[in-house]
């Protein structure tokens, strides 16, 4: 089983958001950095216009758990940062799934079903 490690420090994201590339949809912004290791880091962003702390941590809890469900899905080597929109705060869990299972798609790192 994989181990996705998560991405906390500063200066981690601002490496991602200056080298990696950006794709977006209404609900996410997905950037993704190839990390040169056999895991994949995850970072998630939510900021205070997005909503209160209670909105800002279930919108957190929602990216984590579309991405965990479908990580056999995902390419490894990767430094992946999500952030929220503003119009997260009105998604559900599968609006968030279907963001995060489109962007990566976008961005060719989905592998293709067996």
């Amino acid at each position: 089983m994989k181990k996705t490690v998560s991405l906390k420090k500063n200066i981690d994201f601002r490496s991602v958001y200056k080298k990696g590339k950006s794709l977006a949809d209404k609900y996410l912004v997905m950037y993704i950095l190839e990390n040169g290791s056999q895991s994949n880091r995850l970072g998630i962003s939510v900021s205070k216009k997005v909503g209160n702390s209670v909105i800002r941590h279930h919108i957190t809890r929602l990216v984590r758990e579309s991405y965990r469900v479908n990580e056999d899905r995902f390419c490894t080597g990767y430094d992946i940062v999500f952030i929220a929109r503003i119009r997260a705060n009105d998604a559900d869990y599968h609006d968030i799934q279907k963001s995060v299972l489109k962007l990566s798609g976008l961005h060719g790192i989905e592998r293709i079903p067996q």
